[in-house]
């Protein structure tokens, strides 16, 4: 029998579909579990071939290891960077064993079938993320012979098995164990297919790197993403959700976010709470947003966060109701209690006292989110929109304008009460989809307009809701919010007014400071219906479009 026939009989290939593993390479810069996972190969008699590092780990746990170089008749040479890469190894990784040419040119050049590769990749993204990583480093933290071997050994997969992470190695030993060496065509093909995403989202990494050195919107974008949650169902119940973080990106919408209590987490939950928590992270001081459909419906300042709190819900009682509360303080008792009057889909907070958390988990359905994250979101990280068949992407709209950016445009000046008032406003308004306007006062949100096609709708909108909350503190419903609707009323728009008809209505309605981007070429006509009523008028130069 020939050396290619006995090959093909070892391997099992007398039985249909079926391999059985004589040989195994084994290659790993993450050692975990590749000891025990080795030792358990050769315990069934398979060889074990081993390449630097790894055949130095493995030769000091006493198990044998043949070397690389004794395969292939090469060395490793150039500190490394050369050992793998070679005709003999990758012959008998691609060889097609039912091939009589494949079996015949195996035969004449000596070559040994692998049947299992073992292998996972130089750390190239965690030494990329480092901070004090040099160039030269990143560079030789790309791996080159790894990828070739799995991809190899994936392409292969009818006759080769590749094993890519240590999470699978007691799986594939197992399987081993109980089959006298041999896995079957769907652990083949499944483990190809993981091999596959592996190398795929370690050259997404290497371009994404390279890229971000040289251009913003490069010819190719190359982004890849691993699940993070599965979802009990997408945007409405028949259609199937998950969540996925982009790899690479510092932060994500759950890194360093932790579930206290609660039924799982739903697509629109999330939804919400990246909105809720990007409007959050405009304010230092204590601060608490409530975003029902993704538009803030409650947004209020306090001297504390459970006065931001009842502000905030008593912007807008009725659009607050099963929305998610995001606060930037930690929860104390006291605040539990007046959270668990309310029905809260999502509350999450930067903490949670023991006795407050004794009362929030009285409500099994809420979830409770504990927000420990204090690095900030990325500045230049671009937004994604997907649209059929593509991608749009622009940068983040960051930021917002400072007041010495802004041009008072009405022959009144705004008093500094105003300004204040204004600002918040500004701020909310950008988070609210477009067209936007958001009235405010004694730094809490009295009326938002929210996703118009018409901006006067959007006006008339918010102007109702503030009428609304007016007629609730005069009947006595709300007597902390009767005082603050008396006092000034800003609004904010986060587009210009066409016409003066906005402005007109506004001022009626008893605002007196209206802050708005301009560049209308009406702009005139709306500087002098805000003069006529005595109101004062801030344009921005800038609008805020959310879609």
């Amino acid at each position: 029998m020939d050396a290619g026939t006995e090959q093909l009989h070892e391997a099992g290939l007398d039985t249909a579909g079926e391999v059985r593993v004589a040989r195994a390479l084994i290659s790993v810069s993450d050692k975990t579990g590749v000891v025990e996972f080795a030792r358990g190969l050769s315990g069934l008699g398979i060889e074990i071939i081993s390449t630097g590092g790894t055949a130095t780990a493995l030769a000091e746990a006493g198990i044998h290891v043949r070397s690389i170089s004794d395969l292939t008749g090469f060395p490793e040479i150039m500190d490394g960077r050369v050992k793998t890469l070679h005709p003999r190894l990758y012959a008998g990784l691609l060889a097609l064993r039912d091939d009589p040419d494949h079996v015949r040119t195996v035969e004449e050049h000596d070559v040994e079938f692998i049947d299992l590769v073992c292998v996972n990749l130089y750390p190239f993204e965690r030494t990329a993320a480092r901070r004090d990583t040099s160039e030269r480093e990143v560079i030789e933290n790309i791996d080159i012979g790894g990828p070739t071997l799995i991809r190899a050994a994936a392409k292969n997969w009818c006759y080769v098995a590749p094993v890519t992470t240590p999470e699978s190695y007691d799986a594939v030993l197992d399987e081993l164990r109980g089959s006298d060496r041999r896995l079957s065509p769907a652990t083949r093909e499944s483990l190809a297919a993981e091999a596959f995403a592996v190398t795929a989202r370690y050259d997404a990494a290497i371009a994404r790197w390279f890229q971000e050195k040289r251009d913003d919107f490069p010819p190719l974008l190359v982004r890849a993403y691993e699940k993070v949650l599965e979802l009990p169902y997408g945007e409405n119940p028949h259609q199937r959700g998950a969540y996925y973080a982009q790899l690479g990106a510092p932060t994500h919408l759950l890194s360093a976010v932790s579930q206290l209590g609660g039924k799982p987490l739903s697509f629109n939950n999330l939804l919400d709470l990246d909105a809720a928590r990007d409007l959050l992270g405009e304010f230092q001081v204590p601060a608490c947003v409530i975003v029902k459909h993704n538009n803030p419906c409650g947004v209020a300042l306090g001297s504390d966060v459970l006065e931001a709190y009842q502000g905030a819900f008593a912007a807008d009682p009725l659009s607050a109701y099963g929305g998610i509360v995001c606060l930037n303080r930690r929860v104390e008792r006291q605040l539990a209690v007046a959270l668990v009057d309310q029905f809260i889909e999502v509350l999450c907070a930067p903490g949670y006292d023991a006795g407050a958390l004794e009362v929030l988990r009285a409500k099994e359905n809420m979830r409770i989110l504990d927000d420990r994250e204090e690095r900030s979101r990325s500045q230049i990280e671009a937004d994604f929109r997907q649209v059929a068949g593509g991608m749009l992407v622009e940068d983040r709209d960051t930021g917002l304008e400072q007041r010495e950016e802004m041009t008072v445009v009405s022959a009144r000046q705004p008093t500094e009460a105003e300004w204040s008032e204004a600002l918040f406003a500004w701020k909310v308004c950008k988070h609210v989809r477009s067209n936007a306007i958001v009235l405010s006062a004694g730094l809490r949100t009295v009326g938002v307009g929210a996703g118009q096609m018409s901006r006067v709708d959007a006006v008339r909108i918010a102007l109702e809701k503030h009428s609304a909350l007016a007629d609730s503190a005069r009947d006595g419903s709300m007597p902390d919010t009767e005082a603050r609707l008396r006092e000034r009323i800003a609004m904010a728009s986060d587009a210009f007014f066409p016409f003066p008809d906005s402005a007109e209505l506004a001022t009626a309605a008893g605002v007196t400071v209206i802050i708005e981007p301009g560049g209308s070429i009406r702009d005139p006509l709306v500087i002098d219906a805000v003069d006529k009523a005595g109101a004062a008028l801030i344009f921005t130069s800038r609008r805020h479009f959310r879609h």
